[in-house]
This record gives structure tokens, sequence and C-alpha cells, in this order.
């Protein structure tokens, strides 16, 4: 009588807790990880729910199995094989997990047989009905469309921790909160049903929203690697931006990842986007920019008159010379663009002070990231202007003696064709909560470059460019008025000097009587075909794919015809 009132009446709480303290098991509520959806909410990277399974190893011990032919004991031996059949094991490594797990701790009662399976093998183990076989769910990480923006998306780790791309940028959008929650177990350790407790509930992660089309983002990964492999491009880029918003709607690399096997792709640097993260000498395509600067400050118009020699010798000691010799040209402002001609673009640039060219390379973006946010995103190099050397001064007026990235080029296209309004830079259009309000709305206030004048006579000067340049039949596209610009500049080989090769690419923007997309096109050293006769045709496609795309209004008017020689 004293024994049990002293159980259940003096020490009933101690022994309660304790008690619940030995049968109660607690464990984690994984919310799910957001998804990453392209501008139309098609899903580019996503979450599925995956299976831990896991073995107490003090309670393997052979049980019976209720069949329709009858009862039958089934050995740890057994047990194992027919787990170890289903999941890819032998039984022999599941039983090395059962007696390591128990020479380390008699009393072990947690053990992992294999991590991160689907919904398919966790049926197929669960219906084997072994007592001590249990499951952790565990949300995965899944990319339905492979390759497709591989390079924008990124991927995680096996543990689920963001490592590249808007995965990892975006990551305090996406990342859930987990929750926790305790179960009883009996003395076998089963766990006993409808004792399931929440203790904290899992608060899944948000949407991130992208600019990107994804079924615009494939067709531009399929034409920029057929033709980089067709000419041996070491890596290649493909930009389009819409021009009046700013958004980003394809950026294309090649290679580029699948994130569902990333170490599929040995090369790390091909896991990311070089189209963020490289940056390089641009060449010509940079020679809109001079020129826009040079129309805006009005120190020329689009038919000034220079005289542009094979080589030039300016005062200052600088030494600047054309692609291939030549007798002097007589060249307005349209026709050096139209020639390319490094001498006379350099004439022209000099009627700026250094601190003006510098100025207006500063407000079309050049020297800082763009606003995407990209992870490691390269902000180019641009020197400040008291630093730059008699020959620096020059080369910085076609595209040398600095570097940008593919996303920072793209920019200059864009401002030009907007009236001289340069737009942030968007690749995310927001983070959308689960209750579908949009957070982290990037601005999408413009700033005024140049005027809408130099914008407009920078644009008709390209359209020159596209009419009359050596790539006119290349690159044509019938119905529309473009404006575009090549570029072909050495790429430096990391100790001050250059390669024998170099990084070819155009740039342009259509219909140039109403701007719409802006596509730039970089390869890097395409050893086959080592010019601007390389990137044409990708440019030529992908913008003809997107004007179709978007249905853009074919161009009335042609395009005004100025003078490229006196």
């Amino acid at each position: 009588m004293v024994r049990l009132v002293d159980i259940q009446v003096v020490r009933a709480d101690t022994l309660s807790a304790d008690s619940l303290g030995n049968r109660s098991v607690e464990q984690p509520v994984y919310g799910s990880r957001g998804d990453i959806v392209d501008a139309n909410g098609v899903v580019l990277a996503g979450t599925v729910m995956r299976y831990n399974i896991t073995l107490s190893p003090r309670n393997a011990v052979e049980f019976t199995r209720t069949t329709a032919a009858g009862d039958q004991t089934v050995t740890v031996a057994q047990a194992a094989a027919e787990v170890g059949a289903i999941t890819g094991q032998t039984g022999d490594a599941i039983l090395a997990i059962i007696s390591s797990s128990l020479a380390a701790d008699p009393a072990s009662d947690y053990a992992i047989v294999t991590k991160a399976v689907d919904v398919s093998v966790f049926r197929a183990v669960d219906a084997l009905e072994i007592p001590w076989i249990y499951f952790e769910k565990k949300p995965g990480r899944v990319y339905p469309d492979g390759a497709v923006a591989g390079n924008l998306v990124g991927f995680v780790s096996s543990e689920g921790e963001a490592q590249a791309g808007l995965e990892l940028g975006q990551d305090s959008c996406l990342a859930s909160t987990n929750g926790t929650e305790t179960y009883e177990k009996g003395a076998d350790g089963v766990r006993l049903p409808q004792s399931t407790v929440t203790e904290k509930a899992a608060v899944d992660g948000g949407d991130v929203v992208t600019t990107i089309d994804s079924d615009l983002e494939w067709f531009v990964q399929q034409a920029l690697a057929k033709q980089a492999q067709a000419t041996g491009a070491a890596w290649g880029t493909v930009v389009v931006q819409e021009v009046k918003t700013g958004k980003l709607v394809a950026v294309a690399d090649y290679p580029s990842v699948d994130p569902n096997n990333v170490n599929g792709t040995a090369n790390p640097d091909d896991r990311g986007s070089r189209a963020f993260t490289a940056s390089f000498e641009p060449g010509s395509t940079f020679k809109a920019l001079t020129a826009a600067s040079v129309l805006d400050a009005g120190k020329a118009t689009v038919g000034t008159k220079i005289t542009a020699p094979y080589r030039y010798l300016p005062g200052n000691g600088a030494n600047i010379n054309d692609s291939s010799g030549h007798a002097d040209l007589h060249l307005t402002l349209t026709g050096v663009l139209i020639e390319s001609s490094n001498t006379g673009m350099s004439k022209f640039g000099e009627l700026l002070t250094d601190q003006q060219r510098y100025d207006y390379m500063t407000k079309f973006g050049l020297g800082t990231a763009t606003e995407a946010g990209f992870p490691a995103e390269d902000s180019g190099i641009l020197h400040p202007y008291d630093e730059w050397d008699p020959q620096t001064k020059y080369a910085t007026m076609f595209g040398q003696g600095l570097t940008t990235t593919a996303l920072q080029i793209a920019s200059i296209y864009q401002t030009i064709a907007n009236k001289g309004v340069r737009l942030p830079v968007q690749l995310v259009a927001g983070c959308r909560q689960a209750d579908g309000t949009m957070t982290n709305v990037p601005a999408a206030t413009g700033t005024q470059v140049v005027s809408a004048s130099a914008a407009n006579d920078t644009s008709e000067m390209l359209e020159m460019v596209y009419q009359k340049a050596w790539l006119s039949k290349v690159w044509n596209i019938p119905g529309y008025r473009v404006a575009s610009k090549t570029g072909t500049a050495q790429m430096p080989d990391g100790h001050g000097g250059y390669t024998k090769g170099y990084l070819v690419s155009v740039s342009g923007f259509a219909p140039a009587d109403d701007p719409e997309y802006v596509v730039s096109v970089s390869l890097a050293d395409p050893v086959k075909l080592n010019s601007s006769a390389a990137p044409a045709p990708i440019f030529q496609e992908v913008m003809s794919q997107v004007l179709k795309k978007y249905r853009a209004v074919p161009s009335g008017a042609p395009a005004p015809a100025l003078p490229g020689t006196w």
C-alpha cells in the first residue's frame, strides 16, 4: 500500500516525466524551399520530398511477417538483403551498418541506411514492414529543365545548402524555417500510433520570380552552343534585354551546367554564369559609347569630318593603329563607326577631357556591378582617369585598357536604344510570399546618361554600320531596322600581356526605329573563325527569334542615309 502511494502519488510527476523522456522522440519537420520560376511561372528549381532510410541497431532482430500464406520468420540478414535490393546496396553492407553502430554503442538506436531516396524507393521499403526500419522526410531540390538557365539558377549541396547562382543570391527569399515534432515510441522502438505532436510549425520559403523566359532561354542556349562548337570557342555568352524595362529575358552561357548533375561539369568555371562573372576588354562594340559621349557634349555631329590614318601618334606619346594597313581615310563620325577605325575614334575621343570621358563611362554603369545582384558578379575594371597612362587614355576610347562584363555591354546598348536613359538591370522581379504578395521588388528608376538626341544620332549611325559594314549580309534581318556594332579585342594572358586569341562580339538592338530588345553576343577565342564573323550568325538567329516570338512590329520607313566619307 505504501509502495503504491509512493509511485502513484508522491513521485507520480517525476516518474511520468522520466518515462516520457525515455519514450519521447523529437525530430525536425522540414519546410519546403521556395521555387525559382521564370517570368511565366515555369518552375526552374523546385522542391520534392526525399526520404532518409534509417534503422535502430539495438532493435534489429528477427521478426514475424504476416502474409497471405501465413506467418513467416524474417531474419535480420534476410531483411537487410530485401532493403538492399531496393536501395542498391548489398545486404552485407546494411548488416555492417548495424554491427559497426553496435560496436560503437551497444544501445545505439539510430543509424542511416541511405539518404535522399525518392518516393518510389520509400514506398517499396515501407511495404516490407520491417519494424526496426524508419524514415525521415527531407525536402530535396530538383531542376525540371536541366541545363536550361542552369548557369543562372545555380544549385544546392547534398545537404540543401545554397552553393551558386540564384539559389545562393536569393537564399534569404528561398530559405525555409524548419519546425519540430515529437512522437512516443514503445520499448521495441516502434512509433506509437497517433502520438505525434507538433511543437513548432515549419515555414516554407518564398518563390523567386525571375524575368527570364525559359523557352527563349532554351533557344538562345542552343544557338550559342551550336556556333561555339562550330568555331571552336572556349566559351561564350548571349544576353537578351528589354530596352524599355531593363529586364533580362535570356542570359545564356556556353558551356552551361545541369544543376541536377553538377559533378558532370568538370570545369568549375563552367558552373556559373560568365555573363556576370567574367570581365573582358570589349573592343569596338565600346565605340558606340565614345560616339554617344562626344555627341552629347556637343563636340561633334554625325557628319563631322576627320582624316583617319593607319597609325596615329598623338602628342602625349601614345601609339594607335587600325587593325589593318590602309591609306588615309576621309571619314565622318558615322564612317568611323562603319570602318571601326581606332585612329578615327581616337581623334573624336580626344575632343573630350579625360574627366568628361570617365564621367560618361561611370554613368553608363562601368566600374560597378549591375543592379541584378548576381553572386560574384564582376564589376569590371575602370581605373580613375588620373591614373591613365598615355596609351590607356586613347585605348579606352575604342574598348581596350578597361574591362566590362557582357551585362555591362548590353546595358550600354539598352541606354542608347532607350533615348539615353539607362534602366537598372533586372534578373529577379521579386520574392513571392505564400499569400501571393511580392517583396524585394527592384527599383525601376532610370538615369539620363546622354540626351535623347545624342542617343538617336548614335542609333542612326549604328544602323549605317548594320547596313554598310562588312557583315551586312551575315546578320541581315529582313523587315526590321537594326542598329549594331562588332567588336574584336585581344585577350589578356594574366601577366600584363596578351594571348594570340581574341574575344569577338556583336551587340545591337531592334527595331531601331522603336527599339524593344538588345542582343549582345560574345565568343572567347573561336580558333576556327577568329573574327566578328563568328558571333554574327548567333546575333542574327537570336534577334530574329526574339522579334518573331514577341511579335515586334516590322519597321516602316527606311533608316536615314548618313554619309560615311567625304
